[in-house]
């Protein structure tokens, strides 16, 4: 069973999630709230909880301020979070989950699932919350670094260190510069709305590759990249990457 804290400075998000939680998550065995971020940091302390649902935005403390503030972070957290897409963007390229407001019964369920799935993953929270404010800090989202969490640990990279991705049931395999290669529990399609805006194109239903790491096209379909290796572009694709490569 988990205990559950929200915080959040809005008492009708409070309120709804409440019911929401109530209605959809009888995993939740005990749950507590709080208006005032910091009292969010004494309850976390003297509550200890398993899952914080933490607003992003709030006047008197921000959901990264409160996180700087603690010495250690021994629980997992779902953000909550109206419309601030580059926080949300930092938050995906950190393998960390959040909620869209107002949330959705359906999506809060699958937060949770993936909640469960991490627990059963074993994987460290501090390194992930450590590379989110890292990347929140970024001067921009080319700053940024992705996670990867696999089973023999998480790793940080920048996307310009990415040569390309290729894709094979629920897992990727990542293709590094310095012929570095990584493999993850986590689809293609799951990278492909992660990266798009960072310069890396989807050319097959089995590959992307990073634009910047391309190094020629023949007319037979196929990519050279900078480390020798030759991927081919899907027919339905080969008009759409080929005006995208133009912008080399």
């Amino acid at each position: 069973m988990i205990k559950a804290l929200i915080i959040d400075d809005e008492p009708s998000a409070v309120k709804t999630l409440t019911l929401l939680l109530s209605h959809y998550v009888p995993e939740i065995s005990e749950l507590k709230s709080t208006n005032d971020p910091h009292d969010g940091l004494r309850l976390l302390k003297t509550y200890q909880p398993d899952l914080l649902f933490l607003d992003i935005q709030m006047p008197l403390m921000t959901g990264f301020g409160l996180l700087k503030q603690l010495p250690e972070i021994n629980f997992n957290i779902i953000f909550t979070t109206a419309h601030d897409q580059y926080a949300i963007e930092a938050i995906r390229f950190s393998a960390l989950d959040y909620l869209m407001k107002p949330i959705d019964g359906d999506e809060l369920q699958q937060a949770i699932k993936r909640y469960m799935g991490k627990l059963s993953s074993a994987i460290s929270n501090r390194p992930l919350y450590n590379n989110f404010l890292h990347n929140i800090h970024a001067a921009d989202s080319k700053g940024f670094k992705l996670a990867l969490p696999t089973t023999q640990g998480t790793f940080f990279y920048k996307t310009e260190e990415i040569i390309r991705l290729e894709g094979e049931s629920n897992y990727t395999k990542f293709y590094f510069t310095g012929n570095k290669t990584l493999v993850t529990s986590r689809t293609l399609k799951e990278y492909e709305e992660i990266l798009s805006n960072h310069g890396f194109i989807r050319i097959h239903k089995s590959h992307i590759v990073n634009k910047a790491h391309v190094v020629n096209y023949s007319g037979d379909g196929l990519l050279t990249l900078v480390d020798n290796s030759k991927v081919e572009i899907s027919r339905r694709r080969r008009e759409e990457v080929i005006q995208r490569l133009k912008s080399l």
